[in-house]
């Protein structure tokens, strides 16, 4: 009985392909609306823990100010830290290596060629820290570090906008007015935790940034990463405790510093970004209930239609539980077509999306078997009026209607 129930609900929306494709049409926007932003969500924090991962689990990052970022999060204004401070952290046995930070926005020129990028101070520490690989040339050596040679490594993105596929080892480029020649290329490594293209940046001695482009000894930020064996709460609170003091914050006085550690990074960027992905897919899921609307509608609209075909169907012995769920059944079918084709849609949208984001393609099951359920929840709620509806027509009235 079903199949046949069935089998006439699907003969029924063919006669009318056009309108049944319209009448589904907000189902299918909203079903692809929620798997696109739920599935490029899933991507995004997974590229937020690769990425942070690939920094390691006992890195920590030391910024001036008493906030990091995040909603609500703007730092106090705090003096920079300094070379020294830089030195006085390296000096700690619970850290390895630090690298300091400066980072400053210039215009990279090779020939007739040139690429907008970021040029960042540092030492060769920086490298080891950050996990980088040198694809070819060298990393600084302790000359050119020391007296701020005009030298410098550039990322893979950098190289083919200015080299395109040549070997830029040992040429000249212009950083900004300043002349520098490439020492080394550093590996591919791709989109960042927030999509930002990890490869297009440049590498210089610190000094060299401070004295010929920034005009400052300012040092923006440090990265730390710990010795051996040692925890991250010890280090961290080693680093606070060294701060404190060289910073000269009073007792009970709130740091005018943040040293934090890569899970909490990887946990607030992955919180801000779940949060932004609940609310677009709310926003989104409001499509359905569009859709649902668009249904019942429709499905008035056919009880109006038929109802001599109703009026015959219960004068020759059809039940009126029988004709109720006839038509649930066609109100069903409605929107279960319009979530696999919203699946299907959505699931596309978001392929292509976290190709030109460059984050992990990341579709879930449950969600998408969430949504295809819920499309036929849709059809249940919104198909369960016109359907009792067609169940209470008198046969004798629905035999008249013209």
């Amino acid at each position: 009985m079903l199949r046949e129930t069935i089998r006439l609900a699907a003969q029924t929306i063919a006669r009318n392909a056009l309108r049944s494709f319209l009448t589904v049409l907000g189902v299918v926007i909203g079903v692809a609306a929620v798997i696109a932003m739920v599935t490029i969500g899933e991507g995004s924090s997974r590229q937020v823990t690769a990425s942070v991962a690939s920094l390691g689990t006992n890195v920590l990052m030391v910024r001036s100010g008493g906030r990091f970022m995040g909603p609500g999060g703007e730092r106090m204004r705090a003096p920079a830290f300094t070379l020294r401070d830089v030195a006085a952290v390296a000096e700690l046995s619970s850290v390895g290596a630090v690298a300091p930070i400066r980072t400053s926005p210039q215009v990279a020129v090779y020939g007739n060629a040139n690429a907008a990028t970021s040029v960042t101070g540092s030492t060769n520490a920086f490298l080891t820290v950050g996990n980088w690989t040198i694809a070819s040339g060298r990393a600084f050596t302790e000359a050119e570090e020391d007296s701020g040679a005009a030298v410098c490594i550039i990322g893979q993105t950098v190289r083919s906008k200015l080299f395109g596929r040549s070997n830029p080892v040992d040429t000249v480029i212009r950083i900004g007015k300043v002349s520098c020649t490439v020492a080394g290329l550093l590996e591919a490594r791709g989109a960042g935790a927030m999509g930002q293209d990890q490869d297009d940046l440049v590498v210089m001695p610190i000094r060299a940034v401070q004295r010929r482009l920034a005009g400052s000894p300012d040092v923006s930020s440090m990265q730390v990463a710990l010795a051996q064996g040692v925890g991250t709460e010890r280090g961290q609170r080693d680093i606070e405790t060294l701060m404190r003091e060289r910073r000269r914050v009073a007792p009970g006085s709130e740091d005018n510093f943040t040293v934090m550690d890569m899970a909490q990074i990887a946990s607030m960027l992955s919180s801000v970004n779940n949060v932004l992905t609940g609310l677009l897919s709310s926003v989104a899921a409001v499509s359905l209930l569009v859709g649902g609307i668009g249904i019942m509608n429709i499905m008035l609209v056919s009880v109006t239609e038929r109802t001599r075909e109703i009026g015959i169907r219960l004068a020759v012995g059809a039940t009126a539980r029988q004709v109720l769920t006839q038509f649930l059944v066609e109100a069903v079918v409605l929107s279960v077509i319009g979530g696999v084709i919203g699946v299907a849609t959505g699931l596309g949208i978001a392929a292509i999306a976290s190709g030109i984001m460059a984050i992990p393609f990341a579709p879930s099951a449950g969600i998408v078997a969430l949504a295809f359920v819920f499309s036929g929840l849709v059809g249940v709620l919104f198909g369960y009026m016109p359907a009792r509806r067609a169940a209470r027509l008198d046969p004798i009235d629905a035999l008249r209607h013209q």
